[in-house]
């Protein structure tokens, strides 16, 4: 006897349930937008407003498939959030200073930089705190940049056939035309 023939039958493909005939999921609860973005924020780090949007999709999504009006859960939202903020489980402040740190050590330009932060819902005044103990970091930042991308001085072999072109790819991540000119015509840092 195989393991085969232990196994019940399954159904045949024409008796499968359809889409269609799926029960819609359960209603929208404050409960459930609260272990919504417990579960969220246990894998991400989150800002207010991302935390904010990651909800409205989820409502939007059961409201969808129930035939609801998404926008009767949007002061319940807003109360979950206010709740995670009180409480300190999403801060802007943090994260902004968080995601800075961890972009700068992967080549990310100020200007990039802001651009993901306002991305995700962080205001100015949080994005422009975290950056300002991160100036001196830019030329760092360029030289992982062109490190990981393997641009002008840390390009194997010859380099300068490439200059115009490592210029203008750390250019387009958002450096200014003296770091880039300072990273490309340089030489690697002392590691």
């Amino acid at each position: 006897m195989s393991d085969f023939e232990d196994r019940p039958p399954q159904r045949p493909d024409k008796e499968r349930k359809a889409p269609a005939e799926r029960k819609p999921p359960r209603k929208v609860t404050p409960a459930y937008l609260q272990r919504a973005a417990m579960a969220y924020l246990e894998r991400y780090s989150s800002s207010a407003e991302n935390l904010r949007r990651v909800l409205r999709r989820k409502v939007d999504k059961r409201c969808r498939l129930r035939g609801e009006d998404p926008a009767e859960f949007r002061e319940a939202i807003d109360e979950v959030v206010a709740k995670s903020l009180r409480v300190g489980l999403i801060d802007d402040t943090r994260y902004a200073e968080a995601r800075v740190a961890t972009l700068r050590r992967r080549g990310g330009s100020a200007r990039a930089i802001r651009a993901k932060l306002s991305a995700k819902g962080v205001d100015r005044n949080a994005i422009a705190a975290a950056l300002e103990g991160e100036e001196g970091d830019e030329e760092a930042a360029a030289h992982a940049f062109a490190k990981r991308r393997k641009l002008g001085p840390y390009r194997p072999g010859e380099r300068a056939p490439y200059r115009d072109k490592d210029m203008a790819s750390l250019a387009r991540a958002g450096f200014s035309f003296d770091v880039v000119r300072r990273v490309i015509e340089g030489e690697r840092p002392e590691e």
